[in-house]
């Protein structure tokens, strides 16, 4: 283990030979054996992760159950917190993006944007409670309060929808090729 840092009750205590690690928190990157690149802030933050490397968490429980999943960043308190393998997704905001476990390529900004997400990749959910229902569909973009909220595909479906506006696309449930603009479109 080389230019690891690690401060706070068993940070980083189980790494063996990952190297350019920041744990600071109690439990922070507890578990992390050869994973490298990685940065972890706050209580559990990053506390299950082992060999998944380059992620960034910040916030209590951000990333706690992530294992080898890489290359993703959680901002806020449970933000990605049942992520566990999958890659390449993008929270910030209390909760956001907090139920995915595999589905990769997602970004959400916003307390609890996109947080019943599990295994649905390729979607973008900006906005407070943005895409915050569905949990299995993929590829939609909801930007604004509440924007496709009450969307949620009961098995794996690329959607393609489109809502912009505070409360864009509120009636769409599993509708697909929709495009919605204006605030309460659709």
């Amino acid at each position: 283990d080389t230019y690891n840092t690690a401060v706070g009750y068993y940070a980083g205590v189980a790494v063996t030979t990952g190297s350019q690690n920041t744990f600071i928190g109690g439990l922070a990157g507890d578990a992390t054996t050869t994973a490298s690149n990685n940065t972890a802030l706050g209580y559990l933050a990053l506390s299950a992760n082992t060999t998944g490397s380059v992620n960034t968490a910040i916030g209590v429980a951000s990333l706690d159950a992530n294992t080898t999943g890489a290359n993703n960043v959680a901002v806020g308190g449970g933000a990605l917190g049942a992520n566990t393998t999958a890659d390449n997704n993008t929270a910030v905001g209390k909760d956001a993006l907090t139920a995915n476990t595999t589905g990769t390529n997602n970004v959400a900004v916003g307390s609890l944007a996109g947080d019943a997400i599990t295994t649905a990749s390729n979607n973008v959910a900006i906005g407070a409670h943005a895409l915050t229902t569905d949990t299995l569909g993929s590829g939609s973009i909801a930007i604004g309060r509440q924007a496709l909220q009450t969307q949620n595909f009961t098995s794996a479906t690329t959607s393609y929808n489109v809502a912009v506006g505070d409360q864009a696309g509120l009636s769409v449930t599993t509708g697909i090729n929709n495009t919605l603009i204006g605030g309460l479109a659709g």
